[in-house]
């Protein structure tokens, strides 16, 4: 009798899951790649097949109703400062679309430091902000909309470094570009035009992440952004 019931306990463990596994074909949805993932993929002949030279820091599996692809955030490593924070003089990000014939490039991400606008000093580091980024159906249409952010340390950290925001939308890229300052004359935001033709539902996306990197201390936008952004200014600092 026991094994009767062990024997219908896992005929409908097995079923639940092949119904979970079926409801999620064709439902947008992201996982981050561990480690060993990352690695047999993303192997030695295919990062110098798309040259691949920084360190791999995420990789993120999306699939939607256009297919499997993956999102890769790679990383110049430039040693460790007093604080035994990570240092990073360059980045590049990756969207790889899986096909039958191997992995195609659909677009690509490469910045760096760069001297300060104001101060004259050297940004010390570059990074993507994984914490930030997201990679869901936001407008629901069935396509994943990724929203990429990464950003800079300057000679006050976040006080002074840059901000951006990227937004993949039907083949386009939109982007949001800041510029945090100690003093409130160097902060100033630009958006791209095309960013107030976004679903409503993807901009109230971008404003709530906005906000979010704002709570956490990490950007500080000119005061009176929400507004300016509602009236679809394109560029707008402390005295807007």
């Amino acid at each position: 009798m026991k094994l009767f019931i062990i024997c219908i306990l896992t005929l409908l463990f097995s079923g639940n899951l092949l119904f979970a596994q079926a409801l999620n074909v064709g439902v947008p949805h992201e996982e981050l790649l561990s480690r060993a993932e990352v690695d047999r993929i993303f192997n030695e002949q295919v990062k110098k097949q798309f040259s691949i030279d920084y360190n791999i820091f995420k990789v993120f599996k999306c699939e939607d109703k256009s297919g499997l692809f993956y999102i890769v955030f790679s990383e110049k490593y430039d040693g460790m400062n007093e604080n035994n924070d990570t240092l990073h003089t360059k980045i590049r990000g990756f969207n790889f679309l899986s096909t039958p014939n191997g992995l195609v490039k659909q677009w690509e991400i490469n910045d760096f430091t760069i001297k300060q606008v104001v101060a004259g000093d050297m940004e010390t580091s570059i990074w993507f902000w994984s914490k930030f980024s997201e990679f869901n159906d936001i407008d629901k249409d069935g396509l994943i909309d990724p929203i990429v952010i990464y950003g800079t340390a300057g000679l006050n950290m976040y006080d002074d470094g840059r901000l951006k925001i990227l937004v993949y939308y039907k083949e386009k890229k939109i982007a949001i570009r800041h510029q945090n300052g100690v003093l409130d004359y160097e902060r100033n935001t630009q958006v791209d035009e095309a960013f107030y033709s976004l679903p409503l539902v993807i901009q109230s996306r971008v404003k709530a992440i906005m906000k979010k990197i704002t709570d956490n201390h990490l950007a500080i936008f000119p005061a009176g952004w929400e507004k300016a952004m509602a009236n679809h200014k394109l560029k707008f600092d402390e005295n807007h």
